[in-house]
């Protein structure tokens, strides 16, 4: 298997979700950091492109709400060119690519000379969320998908589901997800639908 068929997705790794000052922060993913760290080195040591999603709101986002049900609605979060929209020192991608959700582009051919690219959107699901992730995912045409970040049961479940319509595989990186409150967990759909669970240190042995 060679380094172009291994695709690393990075999910939200975003301020707002992982530290505790964030306006949206997940329990504990903060801990995840030192794990999100030897992923984003490891992508780099064996030179696998990496897509890194990213919400990128602003104040009329379908999903922003003042009385949110903390299900479908959220408080303000990740609102867009703020502090709380970058990513996490640990996952931060060098040198990227990004495609914003509200902009036209006559090409989409720098995915394939960019190793790091972000894919910005404004919805949970990064194929509804952003109308170029489909094209970029054909572009890039990967066998395997390796996908870590939050949240485990919104926004890295519908990355799971999208990905296992248009690859042949997808791992998750159990020990690099976390999930939110009162939301049921994907665990065993995604088995259903043959993702596999891996663990950081398996996966650094596999490809």
């Amino acid at each position: 298997m060679t380094n172009t068929d291994v695709l690393f997705w990075n999910v939200d790794t975003q301020f707002d979700f992982v530290e505790p000052a964030g306006k949206l922060y997940v329990p504990g993913a903060e801990k995840l950091k030192a794990t999100w760290n030897a992923l984003t080195k490891l992508a780099a040591k064996k030179n696998y492109r990496v897509i890194n999603t990213a919400d990128f709101h602003y104040t009329n986002s379908a999903e922003l709400s003042d009385a949110p049900d903390f299900i479908s609605t959220f408080p303000e979060h990740c609102m867009a060119n703020t502090r709380g929209a970058g990513y996490v020192i640990e996952t931060d991608p060098d040198d990227p690519v990004t495609f914003d959700w509200d902009k036209v582009y006559l090409t989409l051919d720098e995915v394939k000379t960019k190793r790091n690219i972000v894919i910005r959107k404004d919805a949970f699901d990064v194929f509804a969320g952003n109308p170029h992730t489909e094209s970029i995912v054909e572009i890039l045409a990967p066998k395997v998908v390796v996908v870590y970040g939050v949240t485990t049961n919104v926004c890295v479940n519908d990355a799971v589901l999208g990905l296992a319509k248009r690859v042949e595989k997808v791992y998750v990186v159990e020990d690099a997800i976390k999930e939110l409150p009162n939301i049921p967990l994907p665990f065993e759909n995604w088995k259903k639908l043959g993702v596999e669970m891996i663990k950081f240190e398996e996966l650094k042995n596999m490809f």
